[in-house]
């Protein structure tokens, strides 16, 4: 999928939030505004997203209006209709790449695929195949190519691992790492953002497991990771000059309990030959995110 039309620029700003859910306590706030979704955006992150070119959400739903749910113990959907707000509030790309997903099954899958690419957006982490949802889609050209590789690192709950059929993207760690040696490879220049979904819920410090992974993904070429999947705002770590974020948090979510509601998101500027993260720490009130 080719990237958002930019105006060329020497510097390019691009925002990530953690998970965005459409459902459950959210769904709730948005019905209590009479359905109006504009109700989940307050100014201080309007301010943010205006200045950049590229915002990038993880989406921790379906939406859909299929209902065919999978048996599993926390099952979401959102409304299509409410991905145009968050187009209209600057969102551009939405990351499918988590274990919610595929909460309406495959077909629930594909369709919230194709409403994202009718709101607007770009999807990024699902596809028809495996394979096509492991694709790393190309954020932008100028001033320079910046790829982003989304991928869930958990297992799904009564869901096949059928990489032939409409998934998420899953493929083996090796598969992922030889992914960003590839792109590094063939555009030696390029700017590589991974973004893994993974870790154990609620938990404040990622696994052992888990810092290895993140240093040989460094190793591999990738110029920065930005994770979530935990609902908790993790360590932020410096390897080889690169930042490891190992869980940004929530965004849009209906979690109350103080390590739920404090999260962040990241801002990168990215020059031809830099990348600058900053971290902007966020608080969530009654599923809203502010500028904390």
């Amino acid at each position: 999928m080719a990237a958002l039309a930019l105006q060329a620029s020497d510097t390019l700003t691009i925002t990530f939030t953690g998970d965005v859910l459409l459902d459950r306590g959210v769904r709730k706030h948005i019905v209590s505004r009479n359905g109006d979704a504009n109700c989940l955006f307050s100014p201080s992150i309007d301010s943010v997203f205006a200045m950049s070119q590229l915002v990038v959400a993880n989406l921790e739903c379906p939406a859909t209006k299929i209902e065919k749910p999978v048996f599993k113990n926390y099952i979401f959907r959102g409304e299509p209709e409410w991905l145009v707000t968050l187009k209209e509030h600057g969102i551009t790309h939405l990351n499918l790449a988590n274990n919610h997903s595929i909460d309406q099954g495959r077909e629930g899958l594909i369709d919230t695929r194709n409403n994202i690419i009718k709101a607007g957006m770009i999807p990024i982490g699902a596809g028809e195949t495996m394979d096509e949802a492991a694709m790393p889609v190309l954020l932008a050209t100028a001033p320079r190519n910046v790829y982003m590789l989304a991928s869930l690192r958990l297992a799904l709950e009564n869901t096949s691992y059928l990489p032939g059929k409409p998934s998420v993207s899953q493929e083996s760690f090796d598969s992922l790492v030889a992914r960003v040696k590839d792109l590094k490879a063939h555009d030696p220049g390029c700017c590589v953002i991974v973004s893994l979904h993974w870790g154990a819920e609620h938990m404040l410090r990622p696994a052992v497991q888990q810092l290895s992974q993140a240093h040989q993904l460094i190793d591999a070429g990738a110029d920065c990771l930005i994770c979530h999947h935990t609902h908790t705002m993790q360590s932020i770590e410096r390897y080889k000059g690169k930042s490891i974020y190992y869980s940004i948090g929530n965004f849009i979510f209906d979690q109350q309990r103080d390590i739920n509601s404090r999260a962040c998101m990241v801002q990168l500027t990215i020059t031809s030959h830099d990348i600058e993260a900053n971290t902007i720490p966020v608080i969530i009130k009654n599923c809203v995110p502010e500028v904390e």
